[in-house]
């Protein structure tokens, strides 16, 4: 928790009102072409549950941003249905990521479950749209995308991004980059475009955002920019 507060994250979470339990870590290996893989003790994390829900939160809330990983662990799927509800409830819009083609593949059933009742917002890679869709071409996927979330967002590694604001698509140019670690890409990706899109700005001027920052990632080992890095990428918004 000292981390999320080092980091300006607000957590209304405290020792006193968490299980008793080692903290999460995570192992990643990187390999040549900056793919990572993952190795993963969730630890107190395990026992995230509907009862850590802070409906009080949710409710002045713009968007909830739901991460796939959850399907994977039944109280943490119960979370995240109950989640939707109460944003549904108070009418804030759901985000939800994939997080890995692992869970869309391993976990179709509960993914389905959340995404089955709509999202207003995914975001996905190429390989999970394609395995949940259950296509091989990413042009048939994104139009069966279309009916199941209102809006998306598919990376597209070093082709960009596709982004679907509810009307359109719009293709997202990439940012030239020696890729040496993705780790990280895909939520920093998710994050700028979900900073902008709060702050009112287009789903087009939050993609080249995403694109942009997330291309930084990639070009560093370690998934963290620094405070002054990201203060020059926020320059880069329109307005």
């Amino acid at each position: 928790m000292e981390d999320l507060k080092s980091n300006q994250v607000e957590t209304k979470l405290s020792y006193e009102n968490l299980p008793q339990d080692h903290t999460g870590r995570c192992l990643v290996m990187t390999s040549p072409d900056a793919e990572r893989t993952m190795n993963t003790f969730l630890g107190v994390n395990s026992f995230f549950s509907p009862a850590y829900l802070d409906e009080e939160a949710i409710k002045n809330s713009s968007y909830i941003y739901m991460e796939g990983y959850l399907v994977a662990s039944p109280k943490g799927l119960e979370a995240m249905k109950e989640t939707k509800r109460m944003a549904e409830r108070h009418k804030v819009s759901t985000a939800l990521t994939f997080s890995d083609p692992s869970m869309v593949k391993y976990f179709s059933k509960q993914m389905e479950e959340i995404v089955g009742a709509s999202v207003d917002l995914l975001f996905c890679n190429e390989e999970e749209a394609m395995i949940f869709t259950g296509t091989t071409d990413i042009l048939e996927a994104r139009e069966k995308l279309k009916g199941l979330a209102k809006r998306f967002v598919m990376t597209l590694g070093k082709n960009g991004a596709l982004v679907f604001d509810g009307d359109t698509f719009i293709q997202i140019e990439p940012y030239k980059v020696t890729a040496v670690d993705s780790n990280g890409a895909g939520d920093m990706f998710a994050g700028a475009f979900m900073y902008a899109i709060t702050h009112g700005h287009s789903f087009a001027e939050a993609g080249k955002l995403a694109s942009l920052a997330s291309s930084k990632v990639v070009g560093q080992w370690g998934p963290r920019l620094t405070k002054d890095e990201i203060e020059q990428i926020l320059k880069h918004l329109v307005g």
